[in-house]
């Protein structure tokens, strides 16, 4: 047999070749699956969601109906993934479909669709076909996340104050520092003076005053002088019939009114914080004499679902803290509601046992005035606060014009009518308007100062 020349180094090149690929090949192996691992894990990081931004799309899109640990219109839905994973064996790809279309998988016959939807008395979810996987990823990041820590107490930020810039000098201690200086100056001047007709009296020096004791006393020369006597009496006659006229002039006239209501309803917080439209709650503004009370039914089509007062998140301010104007505060005459209106919270239906409400009236003109909302309203245009004042600013609602005779006449005086678009004023504005030579007319060139227009 031929021998054949460098057999065995050939072998080992191949041995060594060998092993070489097979260690290049389990580092690539090694490599995808760190690879598949971390792209894994970054879907995972992806899928859990952003808690932040749930939290902006609960509130527009879920908190109407849900909160987040008690029943509402549909079920509490903290750490809903994780109690439906565990107890009905659900992933996330069913919420997927159903937040998306929940009356479609009722109609597939669905178990768990079927029992929700029968548990909580047939009310039909809102389906949400515009939110994407990523938005309701974001939302089970938000009901999964802990609760916030809770807001420091109201001692503890009163103490804080306004972050330490304090000097710690409270107005009493002032107050007090003034009066003590007050009462050692008026003591310098007694004896100042007691000094002085010591060293009068010494040097002989008689004094004007005890002249004047000497001669006939001042009252009895004031009484003896009949000229004065009559300057006098004048002045005090003129002088009571202005405050006798002045206080006469005020009887009827509440203007600062602000009454203490049964259940506190903060028009700061309604028509300034979420602003609510005024003629949302005063409906009756538009069509009649009257704005009217709300019925407390108006309140529920939102207190329903908003149980409990948020608040700034940042924690009350010391203006509202000082007032006692806390969450708990609001929270509380929340529930001052739900007894009234007769709503059981954890059964969420009412109990037909209701409780009567007696508002305090705040602005009440006399009965021979007359006056109509919806003409001012919906005829003229006229806003709100041009009356009542800055409502949407106001804790405590009081009442912000006089409402006098002379205050109505004076903006009739003083705004021009709106007969733009509007035929009923199209004749009677070109006919007042030669007449008076002018292109606007006010409400007093129209007929706006009549007895008979604001009288009975």
């Amino acid at each position: 047999m031929k021998k054949v020349i460098y057999r065995n180094q050939i072998s080992k090149v191949l041995g060594i070749s060998l092993v070489v690929l097979l260690l290049f090949s389990i580092s690539v192996f090694a490599q995808d699956e760190v690879a598949t691992v971390a792209v894994q894990e970054e879907t995972a990081a992806d899928s859990s969601g952003d808690p932040v931004k749930g939290k902006t799309l609960f509130n527009q899109n879920c908190a109407a109906c849900h909160a987040l640990n008690r029943k509402m219109t549909g079920p509490a839905l903290a750490n809903v993934e994780s109690r439906l994973s565990e107890e009905e064996g659900l992933d996330r790809e069913w919420l997927y479909a159903w937040i998306k279309n929940s009356s479609g998988m009722i109609k597939d016959g669905d178990v768990y669709a079927n029992k929700i939807y029968n548990e909580y008395n047939q009310a039909l979810m809102t389906a949400f076909p515009t939110l994407s996987n990523t938005d309701i990823d974001d939302i089970l990041a938000y009901t999964a996340a802990p609760p916030p820590a809770p807001v420091a107490a109201a001692e503890a930020l009163i103490a804080e104050g306004d972050g330490g810039k304090s000097s710690g000098i409270s107005n009493e201690l002032i107050l007090g520092a003034l009066l003590i200086v007050f009462a050692l100056l008026i003591m310098m001047l007694v004896l100042v003076q007691r000094t002085l007709k010591r060293i009068a009296i010494a040097n002989g020096v008689e004094l004007e005053r005890e002249k004047a004791e000497k001669g006939l006393p001042i009252w009895k020369a004031f009484a003896q002088n009949q000229f004065l006597v009559l300057v006098f009496s004048i002045f005090l006659l003129l002088a009571a019939a202005y405050f006798a006229y002045g206080w006469m002039m005020q009887i009827g006239i509440d203007q600062g009114y602000a009454p203490i209501q049964p259940i506190h309803y903060s028009h700061k917080v309604h028509a300034g914080d979420n602003k609510i439209e005024c003629k949302y709650c005063h409906s009756s503004a538009r069509v009649s004499k009257h704005s009217g009370i709300p019925s407390l039914n108006v309140c529920m089509n939102c207190h329903k679902s908003i149980y409990e007062y948020q608040g700034n998140p940042e924690g009350p301010s010391q203006e509202d803290l000082a007032n006692g104007y806390t969450n708990e505060f609001y929270t509380g005459e929340i529930k001052k509601l739900y007894k009234a209106v007769g709503w059981d919270e954890e059964n969420q239906k009412y109990t037909g046992e209701t409780q009567p409400v007696e508002w305090v009236r705040v602005h009440n003109l006399p009965d021979f005035a007359y006056f109509n909302h919806s003409q001012h309203v919906s005829v003229a245009g006229i806003e709100c606060q041009t009356c009542h004042g800055p409502v949407e600013e106001m804790e405590i609602l009081s009442q912000y014009s006089p409402l006098t005779m002379g205050w109505c006449i004076n903006c009739h005086r003083e705004t021009n009518v709106n007969v733009e678009d509007n035929e009923y004023y199209t004749k009677i504005h070109e006919e007042l308007s030669k007449k008076y030579g002018v292109n606007q007319l006010t409400v007093a060139q129209m007929g706006g100062l009549e007895c008979g227009k604001c009288h009975y």
